[in-house]
């Protein structure tokens, strides 16, 4: 059975979604960053970075959450946009693997954990702009379309759902006004019962809860570690 490595973050809630959209069994496997499970020799034999998701798919071994969302969605031919429409396809789920996530992260990192003693504004507000600036686009893009790619729900809408149903998070309480068309799309994906289970497979198990020093510094390694 495929093995699924992952905690209640939001790229592994989209693979959490795929998984249970497409019926696919799995085995969950709880990996509590904040406690450092992440670094045991074990699973960074599965994923050499350090992070979640991972999939250990009967010895196929795939890791970063877009990734394993194309992975599957070619084995099993659900969930994949037609043929026509690939390129469409990659070039939308490669904008949320590499900008989107990315710059969402940062926000919320300068937004909530940054040290409060230390002056961030520059960083702050770079990432709340380039946040603020992926969405406009995404916003637009879904502008007179339901879906981002093709005329049916893909990998691509549960690729952006993962991030995006965190906006307020990100960006403040808001923050949903300034993009209505994606907020349509997060409000569709969520009321679909795939959804509500991806969402609370966390719930099933214990995860520490307290952002406490050893919390930090097994997720912000930066901070005790200084590289230049």
């Amino acid at each position: 059975m495929l093995k699924f490595y992952f905690n209640g973050s939001p790229n592994p809630t989209k693979v959490a979604l795929y998984l249970e959209e497409a019926g696919l069994p799995f085995e969950p496997v709880k990996i509590d960053t904040r406690t450092g499970e992440q670094f045991t020799p074990d699973y960074l034999k599965i994923n050499p970075n350090g992070k979640v998701p991972a999939i250990d798919d009967n010895g196929t071994i795939v890791f970063d959450s877009n990734a394993i969302l194309l992975y599957l969605a070619e084995k099993t031919g659900k969930f994949l946009p037609a043929a026509n429409v690939r390129g469409e396809m990659l070039s939308w789920l490669m904008f949320v693997a590499t900008g989107v996530g990315p710059y969402s992260g940062q926000a919320v990192h300068f937004k909530h954990f940054a040290p409060k003693d230390q002056n961030h504004d520059y960083a702050h507000n770079r990432y709340q702009f380039e946040t603020d600036r992926h969405y406009k686009i995404l916003d637009g893009h879904l502008k007179g379309r339901r879906y981002m790619v093709g005329d049916s729900y893909s990998i691509v809408d549960m690729a952006l759902w993962g991030w995006a149903r965190m906006v307020p998070f990100k960006l403040g309480d808001d923050a949903f006004a300034r993009y209505p068309n994606v907020k349509r799309l997060v409000d569709e994906i969520s009321a679909r019962p795939a959804a509500t289970r991806a969402i609370a497979l966390k719930d099933k198990f214990t995860f520490k809860a307290e952002m406490d020093d050893e919390a930090r510094s097994n997720m912000f390694k930066h901070m005790t570690t200084k590289v230049a």
